[in-house]
């Protein structure tokens, strides 16, 4: 791999397009309209085009001004489309942008004929031309590309930081934002400004189809790592970053392997994002798939230690030389509790109990330590107390009462177990007369 200046300024530009979207796409993700991303990437073409016409120039500010008209108006039409006409609001934007969007490839194909606005790099970009349209600033050599790249980034994280709290609480409660003097719908159609500036800035850079992915998927991938909303933009601009450099370097780097001289920046940098999210997906600590999993596993596990603790101190309540032990029948009842059918097997719940030390195997028979004999009674406790509200507060019928109570004694926190022995003091045994285990 040869890395020139070129790759640098391509880096460079990638860099300030993925975390410019990132930053404005971060709050699309939070407010469940990542879709509106799509349509304003796709309306503002329109006004692009209009401001070459009017202008005869491609003037980054007319071209700005153009698209955050349109885009104002797209949130507008959609509003408005998904209120008269009752459609839902993913149908309101597909009727909106795919109107405009064909509006404006007929308006750049047709009077931007002669000009070197190709349809092709509005819709899949070209960065790989940045380096070659350089401006000169204070005596550097800048792509003009990179400039307005940067100067757009400025303008929305200065948005940002100025009205962060008012972001924050349009985007999580716009009622209590409007409660408390904050127009969220004002703060909705700021964001709007600032999505379709956006948009534009990064058309040279990623196009308007690839564009879509740099405003909504970092900002997906941090909703998987995090829940508080500055890391969760320093997550999204974090891996937008990261994808724009993975992505060039794959680009340049992976093609030869098969053959080929290179590839596409702009649609290297999607994949690598695609890629970044599918391994967060997989091993986010809290809600990844394999975190769920094994989350999936303690708590059926849990349940069925329970389940076991709970039978053994019922057996410890029978006469005789039985008493406290599990027996063939109790044995044959484990294997047709709620937790066998969730597939995890007895001999592993019997193992991690003794593990535990909670049982003992002894002559053949497992019975409770006096550790497994404290928590057996507490479950035990549990569910009568709660076999207890559900009749006399539920009036629920006496046959449904162990069902119900065998789900809820697994999910008794301390203070709710308080809550029901305050609620049913001086009560001692549950409606079918067995004993209420004491709390000590």
């Amino acid at each position: 791999m040869i890395w020139t200046m070129l790759d640098t300024w391509i880096v460079v530009a990638a860099v300030l397009a993925g975390a410019t979207c990132a930053l404005v796409g971060s709050f699309l993700v939070l407010k469940k309209v990542s879709m509106m991303g799509d349509a304003i990437s796709h309306s503002v073409l329109p006004g692009i085009a209009v401001a070459f016409i009017v202008t005869g120039t491609r003037s980054g500010t007319a071209m700005f001004v153009g698209a955050a008209v349109v885009g104002v108006l797209t949130a507008v039409l959609v509003h408005a489309i998904n209120y008269y006409s009752r459609l839902e609001e993913g149908a309101s934007m597909g009727v909106v942008f795919t109107v405009l969007f064909a509006i404006g490839l007929i308006l750049i194909e047709q009077a931007a004929r002669h000009v070197d606005i190709h349809p092709e790099h509005v819709l899949f970009g070209a960065v790989e031309l940045v380096p070659l349209h350089l401006v000169q600033v204070f005596g550097f050599a800048v792509p003009r590309g990179v400039l307005m790249l940067l100067v757009v980034f400025a303008i929305d994280l200065s948005v940002i930081a100025l009205f962060f709290k008012e972001l924050r609480l349009a985007t999580f409660d716009p009622e209590l934002a409007t409660t408390l003097g904050i127009h969220a719908t004002y703060i909705h159609y700021m964001l709007m400004v600032l999505v379709a500036l956006t948009t534009v800035a990064a058309f040279e850079v990623v196009g308007s189809i690839l564009v879509i992915a740099m405003l909504i998927v970092p900002g997906a991938t941090a909703w998987l790592l995090t829940r508080r909303l500055l890391p969760f933009l320093v997550v999204s601009v974090g891996v937008a970053v990261a994808a724009a450099v993975l992505g060039h370097i794959a680009a340049i780097t992976v093609p030869p392997l098969f053959g080929y001289v290179d590839t596409s920046t702009a649609g290297s940098m999607a994949t690598v994002l695609g890629c970044i999210f599918f391994v967060a997906m997989f091993c986010a600590p809290e809600q990844g798939i394999i975190a769920r999993g094994f989350d999936v596993v303690r708590l059926r596990l849990s349940i069925g230690t329970q389940d076991v603790l709970g039978l053994l101190a019922r057996a410890a309540e029978r006469p005789g030389t039985d008493a406290g032990r599990l027996s063939a029948s109790d044995l044959r009842t484990l294997r047709r509790s709620p937790f066998a059918a969730r597939r995890v097997k007895l001999a592993a719940i019997l193992g991690l109990l003794r593990m535990k030390g909670l049982i003992a195997l002894r002559n053949g028979s497992y019975e409770m330590t006096v550790r497994g004999k404290e928590q057996g009674r507490q479950i035990l406790r549990s569910h009568r107390l709660w076999e207890r509200y559900f009749y006399d507060d539920g009036n629920v019928d006496m046959s449904e009462l162990h069902p119900a109570a065998d789900v809820l004694e697994h999910y008794t926190s301390a203070r709710l177990g308080d809550d029901l022995s305050e609620r049913f003091a001086g009560e001692y045994s549950d409606p079918q007369g067995r004993p209420i285990p004491d709390k000590e």
